[in-house]
């Protein structure tokens, strides 16, 4: 029974760090979708964020500077999207997928002098009281400030995406980029910054993992991060408060993961790496149907034209 609450309680408390990368990731691709667009990218733009975040801070000292560079690192992968799939009419899916694998080549090569560096990175901030809360207190509250933040950026994008014009804006591209023009806005304009914005905050949750949940830098270290997080976004039915929610699974059950190793549990280590991936294949085909329904149209469109 011990170990059942040594597995529960290491799981809670392992669950957040792991998930507030893929959170930002997720919220990134979120307002990249609303606005009509699947940016396969997404990984790519954490690769960037994590390695040039990581060398950025190590040459200048500075983890502010490194975290900037990480979200513009993300967002330039990005906007290269934006110019490919807006201007050059490529297909989104597989421009996407090959950014992706440039991402990986590039952060590869950047980084190879940097493999393994141990520097300070973000250190945790204690909540007075909050921190106190067990088991609870510990997981959310005694977290670096990259995660304090995301808790609150989840809100505010509800609110913004439902109750400000460049929200319903935003939104009303992803459903109808005819209808928007017709309404007096400019579909690509906001599709551009849509796509900068998800680039730039895949970027801070590659920042997060390598300045806040590792403090170090190794190639490939997001582990398809990225692409959970397109996931997530169908998962979360485009909601940013659902997308609290699955990024949070997904990072209690890395932390189940890591818990089980731990203990000695009977299971292949194959299967246990396998395990946080397996669980969010499983929600998904839950949640497959509700999802499909509440799927903006202008992404509809972009599916059946690649089928």
């Amino acid at each position: 029974m011990s170990d059942v609450w040594l597995v529960l309680g290491g799981t809670l408390t392992g669950a957040v760090g792991p998930g507030i990368s893929v959170l930002y990731a997720t919220y990134g691709e979120l307002i990249t979708e609303r606005a009509g667009r699947i940016n396969l990218g997404t990984e790519g733009s954490m690769l960037m964020g994590a390695c040039f975040g990581f060398i950025v801070t190590v040459e200048t000292g500075s983890v502010t500077v490194g975290v900037f560079a990480a979200m513009a690192a993300g967002a330039g992968l990005s906007m290269v999207m934006a110019y490919l799939v807006i201007y050059r009419d490529t297909n989104q899916l597989a421009t996407g997928f090959a950014l992706t694998l440039f991402g990986a080549g590039i952060t590869a090569y950047a980084g190879r002098g940097y493999v393994d560096s141990i520097i300070g990175g973000l250190n945790p901030i204690s909540i007075p009281l909050l921190s106190e809360i067990p088991k609870l207190g510990q997981a959310l509250f005694q977290q670096d400030i990259l995660a304090y933040i995301a808790y609150v950026l989840g809100p505010l994008l509800f609110l913004g995406l439902h109750y400000t014009r460049a929200g319903l804006s935003l939104k009303a591209v992803g459903e109808s980029i005819e209808v928007a023009f017709a309404a007096g806005r400019n579909p690509h304009v906001i599709q551009i910054a849509a796509l900068a914005a998800g680039g730039a905050l895949a970027g801070l949750g590659g920042a997060q993992l390598s300045l806040g949940l590792t403090h170090t830098w190794s190639e490939g270290m997001t582990v398809g991060r990225g692409f959970v997080a397109v996931g997530l976004v169908i998962f979360a039915m485009w909601s940013p408060l659902r997308a609290m929610v699955g990024a949070f699974l997904f990072g209690g059950a890395i932390g189940l993961q890591l818990q089980l190793q731990t203990v000695g549990a009977p299971v292949s280590p194959f299967i246990l790496d396998m395990l946080p991936y397996l669980i969010i294949l499983f929600v998904m085909a839950l949640w497959s149907r509700a999802s499909a329904r509440a799927m903006p149209e202008g992404l509809k469109g972009v599916l059946k034209a690649t089928t």
